[in-house]
């Protein structure tokens, strides 16, 4: 891999996770681990264009029916790949349907891009994580086959100690806070062959005593009030998130910060 290159575009392809939820702007809007990588990388080549075609809520089907030839028209130097998550959490799924689809995004997007970006997505520590872990490892390994028959670099964030750790989740337990984004945005920089800024983003934060048995109480109330009964409501009446959303960065424009 190169060090320091230099790429003159970014598009990135997804849901949610790559919207940048839950790093919340005062503007209400969220900005996330690509818009964070993509201001460093404007930093180093000026006219740096940047798309990003993700919409919460997508399944892997819909990433590949809206997005991706979308970004695969676009040209750009680099797209970065991150879907099927949602699928693997659904009480039911298919997963040899989700790696077809994977498969057939993978092979859309490598042939129009210098360089092709793919995820192991992290996991949040957790009764979540551990039922639906057979189904996340089942799709890495996917991501990890496709990524060596294809010549994508895949960045490994479910093996990332730091990541793992609640207090890097936000309180719906499904999104990155802002330090968390920050951590990936280091992650994918440092995969492309950027001289690292932060060399400790995989060192787990310093341990502080846990909650107390109320207060936890309180969280996981909180949780199932705000967060879970909404989601199972969604699940039950085949609605989405991101329905009716448009993509949040949707045409490959100079990049000129926040709200850019």
């Amino acid at each position: 891999m190169q060090t320091n290159p230099t790429y003159s575009s970014l598009v990135a392809v997804g849901d949610s996770f790559t919207e940048g939820m839950s790093d919340l702007l005062p503007d209400g809007s969220y900005r996330g681990w690509a818009d964070l990588l993509a201001g460093r990388m404007a930093a180093h080549a000026p006219g740096f264009r940047y798309a990003n075609l993700a919409v919460r809520g997508k399944l892997i089907r819909q990433i590949v029916d809206e997005q991706v030839d979308v970004a695969a028209a676009m040209g750009a130097d680099v797209i970065t790949l991150v879907g099927g998550l949602n699928d693997t959490l659904r009480p039911k799924c298919d997963m040899g349907r989700v790696r077809g689809l994977l498969e057939e995004a993978v092979e859309k997007l490598a042939p129009a891009c210098r360089q092709l970006v793919l995820m192991r997505s992290p996991g949040r520590q957790g009764p979540v994580l551990e039922r639906f872990r057979p189904r996340m490892e089942e799709l890495f390994v996917c991501v990890d086959e496709l990524a060596a028959r294809h010549g994508a670099i895949v960045v490994d964030l479910y093996g990332a100690p730091s990541l793992s750790d609640p207090r890097l989740w936000d309180v719906d337990r499904l999104h990155l806070t802002a330090e968390g984004h920050r951590r990936v945005a280091e992650a994918v920089w440092q995969t492309l062959g950027y001289d690292p800024e932060d060399t400790e983003w995989r060192t787990p934060m310093p341990a502080t005593l846990p909650p107390g048995w109320a207060a936890r109480r309180v969280a996981d109330a909180r949780f199932a009030r705000q967060y879970l009964l909404p989601w199972i409501g969604r699940r039950l009446t085949g609605r989405s998130s991101g329905d009716g959303l448009p993509a949040k960065r949707p045409e490959l424009l100079p990049y000129e910060g926040p709200g850019a």
